[in-house]
């Protein structure tokens, strides 16, 4: 009968732990679209996005899924271009709205001067890429780290364009 607050103290502990494992896991991609919907301005249904980890970063692409779309096409080049002047700023703010502000790699991210990560958007004829490059390996891990993040939540379309000019990770 001794035991009793000992048992007690063990259960409150393990089941502190299970909560703080459980909140590790990636929220619901239901969850997740929801909130990206909110802040892009196209419809996520009508485009495709894909994250590619290259040896110094990666690339982001996102395109219509209807190459006529003007409409879709032009929202989808506003926000990247967008997204690019922000990140070049430090302004990580949403990514940290859709995904939480413990996204794998974005602390890191953040700590990045200025000029330690380029963000160069590049408008297509079907939507518009950002190419993330960095000389820095913390950064360049920290990028990797944001991708995966970014692709386990988000998916990882396939565009079938983009095999044809991005064919090697080292680019």
């Amino acid at each position: 009968m001794k035991n009793h607050p000992l048992i007690l103290v063990g259960l409150l502990f393990f089941s502190t732990i299970t909560a703080a494992f459980e909140n590790d896991k990636p929220e619901p991609a239901s969850t997740v679209r929801q909130r990206a919907q909110e802040v892009v301005p196209y419809d996520l249904s009508q485009a495709l996005q894909t994250f590619t980890k290259t040896v110094h970063g990666g690339i982001q692409h996102v395109v219509a899924k209807t190459p006529g779309n003007t409409q879709e096409i032009q929202a989808i080049q506003a926000h990247l271009s967008k997204i690019a002047d922000d990140f070049r700023k430090g302004d990580f703010s949403v990514t940290e709205r859709v995904h939480g502000a413990d996204m794998p790699g974005l602390a890191h991210l953040k700590m990045a001067k200025t000029d330690d990560i380029k963000f160069e958007y590049k408008a297509l004829p079907n939507g518009a890429q950002i190419h993330f490059s960095t000389e820095y390996p913390q950064f360049v891990q920290a990028l990797h780290k944001w991708f995966d993040g970014q692709t386990i939540e988000h998916g990882n379309d396939v565009i079938q364009e983009h095999s044809k000019h991005h064919s090697t990770p080292a680019e």
